[in-house]
């Protein structure tokens, strides 16, 4: 079953330092974790947390001083929304909804609340740009706490990905029930492999991010790029087998430790050890239950076991409604037994181009970040599952808009073998004009 949507991992919701209690052992930690990763049953439930950065409405190109992000976003705070608000270090906004009994109830929840925000940030002349990666502005962190300044020490270590990652980019996240604990198609091994590699053409069909600094990067998702680059202990996934809860636990103790949080001053920032060290060495101090739930919350695989299954790999989406099409594309292939059964014979064959390594450090999430759908295996295995949720949505009782948007975009992008990174660098003055092809004044 899905739980509450709101991620904790990079948000200004996150409270203070919990101060230490029992501590856990190696042991402990594992099986605390294999009780929690996956938590199976029929899937019924469906989330979705949308990621924005925020431009000036008029000026995209001229940065939003820390002050008037400070102003809106005290204004939004009194909104009464459904959804779970919070801020990223760097400005960002996000909603995540609550679990959904439905693809219907989802979107009418979601939308509702993000025209009320858009309402407010109008009036303070502000904007939702749904874009994965800032194509302008260099990365500024706006959240000012012991967790970023830990992180941005932590991630520092890995070059200068980690503070565009943190301050610079955007996603749309579907998390959906982890699934049966028997075999199957609607089965959580099949869904957690199935997520890893559908995971890739996600990536490719929703690239949104070709932009940095005003110029080409060279990749489609440079936002997947940066996530890439801050390293495979930290924003990398397990390898997969058929015992998923086994290898994540191993994985969650053998990640490094981002920080040791203390109730005043700065947080310690160990470098080099890792949960399974820090249960048998014991110093700074014994971790505790909260020091593992802590530490889960700083690891960003592409796909998250949070008792549901999150997909972290999509690119925030043009237009005001952009994130409605991955969320109804990724419900259908896992939640419609049919279209599930296509999409996981669709994406097997690319299975072969991993190199049995995990996600996203691996020659296929390479290619989808960097090429998207002008790789042809992508393309036609994108096809493929878009061609298999647009049959399935009218079964899941999704609405003719949505379908219709699922539809549109199929013939736009993937029927083309593009996606919105390509309409970006397509545009005349590239990086000279805003996401929706107006020309922007500095």
């Amino acid at each position: 079953m899905v739980e509450s949507q709101e991620d904790p991992d990079m948000s200004d919701s996150v409270g203070g330092c919990i101060r230490p209690r029992t501590a856990v052992s190696e042991a402990e930690v594992e099986a605390l974790v294999r009780g929690i990763c996956f938590k199976t049953g029929p899937p019924r439930l469906l989330g979705v947390e949308v990621e924005w950065l925020v431009h000036e409405l008029r000026a995209p190109r001229l940065p939003v001083s820390p002050e008037r992000l400070q102003a809106v976003y005290t204004a939004l705070r009194a909104v009464p929304l459904r959804s779970a608000l919070t801020v990223e270090p760097g400005g960002q906004l996000e909603l995540s909804s609550l679990p959904a009994a439905s693809l219907t109830e989802c979107v009418r929840s979601v939308s509702a609340d993000l025209e009320a925000v858009r309402a407010v940030l109008r009036e303070d002349g502000l904007a939702l740009v749904g874009l994965g990666h800032d194509p302008w502005h260099p990365p500024r962190r706006y959240l000012r706490q012991p967790r970023y300044d830990a992180m941005e020490s932590c991630l520092d270590r890995t070059g200068p990905g980690g503070r565009f990652m943190m301050c610079a980019s955007a996603s749309v996240q579907v998390c959906v029930d982890a699934g049966h604990e028997e075999p199957g198609p609607l089965g959580h091994v099949r869904r957690w492999w199935l997520a890893h590699h559908l995971g890739a053409v996600l990536l490719a069909a929703f690239a949104n991010s070709p932009l940095s600094g005003g110029r080409p990067t060279g990749w489609r998702s440079t936002r997947q790029l940066r996530w890439t680059q801050i390293g495979a202990g930290r924003a990398g996934g397990p390898p997969l087998d058929s015992d998923p809860r086994g290898t994540w636990a191993r994985h969650v103790l053998d990640a490094p430790v981002m920080c040791v949080r203390r109730d005043g001053g700065p947080w310690d920032v160990p470098e080099g050890l890792t949960l399974r060290e820090w249960t048998r060495e014991l110093v700074p101090r014994p971790p505790t239950r909260e020091d593992l739930d802590y530490h889960l919350t700083t690891l960003f695989p592409p796909v998250r076991p949070r008792g549901h299954l999150e997909l972290r790999m999509i690119d925030a989406q043009p237009g005001d409604d952009g994130w409605i099409v991955p969320l109804a594309v990724t419900a259908a292939l896992f939640d419609d037994p049919e279209a599930t059964e296509t999409a996981y014979r669709a994406v097997k064959p690319l299975a072969e181009r991993t190199l049995g390594l995990p996600a996203p450090h691996n020659p296929l999430y390479e290619d989808a970040a960097r090429h998207a759908l002008t790789d042809p295996e992508l393309r036609e295995a994108a096809v493929t599952c878009f061609t298999a949720a647009l049959a399935a949505l009218p079964r899941l009782g999704a609405s003719t808009e949505v379908t219709d948007a699922v539809a549109a975009y199929r013939e736009r992008y993937v029927l083309r073998g593009r996606c919105p990174a390509d309409d970006l660098l397509d545009m005349p003055g590239g990086a000279d004009r805003g996401p929706h092809g107006r020309e922007t004044r500095s």
